[in-house]
């Protein structure tokens, strides 16, 4: 199938097998690999995309699915609005560590602050429920999340 949609801001048009995973899409015939493939089930949260501003996992979509949407992988997520002070927060509050879950909890923070933009704490814990972390531990993850809605809501960027 011709493939057309929006990638980090650019056209992309391209042909696709419809059955082709959205995480295997990206980095192999991308060449973009801020998605990981880790469970490769939707278990871990390692490929999360944003698609049409909303967090989802690109081992469970098929590149039909992208037809006419906006899609933004972290490798464009700098062109977000608020993506530099959530990546500043995880960096202040050691909310990375190995790096390999952090581009899908970066997307999947993004989402989460711009559906719900004062969360609580265990707002978060369950938003970002879907992203695992093996090495950082959540606690420094649900602080720099805290962190970053605090900024965001006092205007500081």
């Amino acid at each position: 199938m011709n493939l057309e949609f929006t990638l980090n801001g650019n056209p992309v048009s391209l042909e696709v097998a419809a059955d082709r995973r959205v995480v295997d899409l990206l980095r192999q015939d991308l060449g973009l690999v801020g998605a990981k493939e880790c469970c490769g089930s939707g278990e871990c949260g390692a490929c999360t995309i944003l698609v049409d501003g909303q967090s989802k996992l690109s081992c469970l979509m098929l590149a039909a699915q992208l037809q006419g949407r906006k899609v933004v992988s972290i490798e464009g997520a700098a062109a977000e609005a608020d993506a530099a002070v959530v990546q500043q927060a995880f960096v202040e509050h050691g909310a990375v560590q190995c790096g390999f879950c952090t581009p899908g909890m970066i997307l999947a923070t993004l989402d989460l602050l711009q559906r719900i933009p004062q969360p609580s704490r265990a707002q978060v814990r369950r938003e970002l429920s879907g992203n695992l972390c093996r090495c950082t531990g959540y606690q420094k993850i649900v602080d720099a999340v805290m962190a970053a809605a605090a900024r965001l809501q006092g205007g500081v960027r």
